[in-house]
């Protein structure tokens, strides 16, 4: 073929690459901005299966119907979630760590941070300002930035393990941060004997705290 037809062909197409290129349609900005406009963070309770859990879906589900309008995006906290409590520190690590991430990457975004038993203790240790007295380790995670704190708009905890039940599994007590307890609400089901002085442990089983779960989430959609 004639040299010069190959690069008046070549020309064509290259011509016509650009063309679609440069016309091609840019999608809407909802489509490129991957930011929620809310956030839950659920960390499951003890030896439920990775997920929410349970009292996390209920919470969630619920959620959604008070938000209908609102783009809605829901992380499950990774964590071992077994009976082996010190290993919740994990879910500590992974809890702050997405939280701080959030917050610097998408700034509009606001949280609602919850969770079930140990989770609720997870999420819960997550607010805090300060390390609890007796607990070292290189591998302790270091309390969030006191602005993170403006990016999260609720707290909402279930079956939070009272100062009995942690002196019992030899964990220090819970202390919400200063920042975060004016909009922390903490539920109990009657006879807890995980959050209350009651002693029916059926009360804490998973699925138990379902029918408060709407409780939880009125209080987060107010809040938001």
């Amino acid at each position: 073929m004639n040299p010069r037809r190959i690069l008046r062909s070549l020309g064509v197409v290259l011509a016509l690459t650009w063309l679609l290129h440069s016309t091609a349609v840019t999608p809407p900005a909802a489509y490129a901005d991957p930011c929620p406009d809310v956030q839950v963070l659920f960390a499951r309770g003890t030896t439920e299966e990775p997920g929410l859990g349970a009292t996390g879906q209920a919470f969630v589900d619920s959620l959604r119907t008070r938000l209908p309008e609102r783009p809605l995006d829901v992380y499950a906290i990774d964590y071992p979630a077994t009976n082996d409590w010190p290993t919740g520190i994990q879910g500590i690590r992974d809890a702050t760590s997405h939280i701080e991430a959030t917050a610097a990457n998408c700034p509009e975004t606001k949280m609602v941070l919850s969770g079930f038993s140990q989770g609720a203790a997870v999420m819960g240790f997550s607010t805090a300002n300060a390390i609890p007295d007796g607990v070292e380790g290189v591998d302790i995670p270091r309390p969030m930035p006191p602005e993170v704190a403006d990016h999260v708009a609720a707290v909402v905890l279930f079956g939070t393990p009272n100062e009995r039940a942690m002196n019992f599994l030899g964990q220090p007590p819970l202390v919400i941060g200063p920042a975060y307890a004016p909009k922390t609400i903490q539920l109990c089901m009657p006879e807890d004997p995980v959050c209350s002085e009651g002693l029916n442990f059926s009360a804490h089983a998973p699925g138990a705290y379902n029918g408060i779960a709407d409780e939880g989430a009125s209080y987060a959609a107010n809040r938001l």
